[in-house]
């Protein structure tokens, strides 16, 4: 399957015409999903609330939510799509129309990466995590996956002392491009955290997943990939989650910018998360709904067009349940973005020191509900001081 074009994702545009675009593009609400928590997973603290659901089960649940809106899922290999299986996934989205659009490679769990996956000094275990990535990629052309999410779930450490970083990064990214060359043609899609399981991870923040992709895609020498590159496509893009992005007590808007100024946005993970904290995978929408309308709004500034993974961790409610509120979350607030004024919203933006407090009275009363009692704006914006 050929790669998605992102290189319009980085189109810089004037004031005018970006009020243009915003009022001619609108967000295609395409979701995705994990297959990994449509079955309850393990946890320190307590038992499973709920049974373990085998593969088959889930792909049951999956189909269940097509005519919500459910469209594609994803997939880790070797554990959740193999060689053993394959046929299954296959007849799944030839009788559904549901995609599998991501294999990712497994290089967080197995004993044998407790030092690391591509970043291990150990030689042998960083093989076998460059050779699992090499099968995860041709699995993903297989399939006809988009991309593949790469996570450096294992490749970190809590004592830096002593430890050669710099040396660290260079075996992640000789590694990543030694298997993305073996498997042409391959898009990787990069997810950063900052913490969690280990007590720093490695490239964990939006900003370090794009510098992680220019340094690999500088190594790449396969034939097919320069050609790719020399046309100005992306190999190693981004999947940004928003829980991560706040765990590391970032802007959700401002990281997602990073990216899409560079075609690099390859699919994105969406929940919620109070900043700081550990990893909780909450349904979209429950913590930190302002953050989600603006990073909507980054998206369809710059046009994004690839899908919305949803990735969440619904232990106490049904995970058809979980699924659908996340998805309308995601509806309704791209219902508020597209019902903005964008000509008085770019103008604002642009011209602040003319329009002073007029976004934030503006946006309060697009979140108000109708027949608020909320006085008229400019009341709201009628001052005394001078100002």
């Amino acid at each position: 399957m050929p790669l998605p074009d992102l290189r319009a994702q980085a189109t810089s545009r004037t004031a005018d015409e970006l009020v243009k675009h915003l009022n001619a593009f609108e967000l295609d609400l395409k979701f995705s999903a994990g297959i990994w928590f449509l079955s309850p997973a393990d946890s320190r603290f307590h038992g499973k609330y709920k049974p373990d659901l085998p593969i088959e089960a889930r792909l049951e649940v999956a189909a269940s939510l097509k005519d919500y809106g459910l469209g594609a899922l994803e997939a880790h290999y070797p554990n959740e799509i193999n060689e053993d299986n394959v046929d299954l996934w296959m007849d799944f989205q030839r009788d559904t129309g549901i995609r599998l659009v991501t294999v990712i490679p497994l290089l967080f769990y197995d004993p044998q990466f407790e030092f690391g996956s591509l970043s291990n000094p150990d030689a042998a275990p960083r093989r076998v995590a460059i050779e699992r990535a090499k099968e995860a990629f041709r699995m993903a052309q297989r399939v006809g996956a988009d991309f593949s999410v790469i996570w450096a779930g294992i490749d970190g450490y809590e004592n830096p002392f002593g430890i050669d970083l710099a040396g660290m990064r260079q075996r992640f990214v000789e590694g990543m491009a030694e298997a993305i060359d073996e498997v042409p043609g391959t898009r990787v899609a990069f997810e950063p955290k900052p913490y969690e399981p280990r007590g720093r991870l490695l490239y964990g923040l939006t900003p370090e997943g794009v510098l992680l992709g220019h340094q690999v895609e500088a190594q790449l020498s396969n034939p097919q990939n320069r050609s790719l590159l020399n046309d100005g496509h992306k190999l190693v893009c981004m999947n940004p989650e928003v829980g991560h992005v706040l765990m590391g007590f970032e802007d959700l808007p401002y990281a997602l910018s990073w990216p899409l100024s560079e075609g690099r946005l390859a699919h994105t993970h969406w929940n919620s998360q109070p900043l700081g904290n550990y990893d909780q995978d909450l349904n979209v929408g429950v913590i930190s709904p302002e953050q989600m309308e603006a990073g909507l709004y980054t998206l369809k500034m710059h046009g994004y067009s690839e899908w919305f993974g949803i990735d969440i961790n619904p232990e106490r409610m049904p995970v058809d349940v979980a699924l659908k509120n996340s998805m309308d979350a995601l509806r309704a607030a791209n219902d508020r973005i597209n019902g903005l004024d964008h000509a008085a919203v770019i103008e604002a933006a642009e011209n602040p020191s003319k329009h002073r407090g007029w976004l934030e009275a503006y946006l309060i009363r697009q979140r108000a509900p109708r027949g608020s009692s909320l006085p008229p704006i400019d009341q709201a914006l009628s001052t005394s001081t001078g100002d």
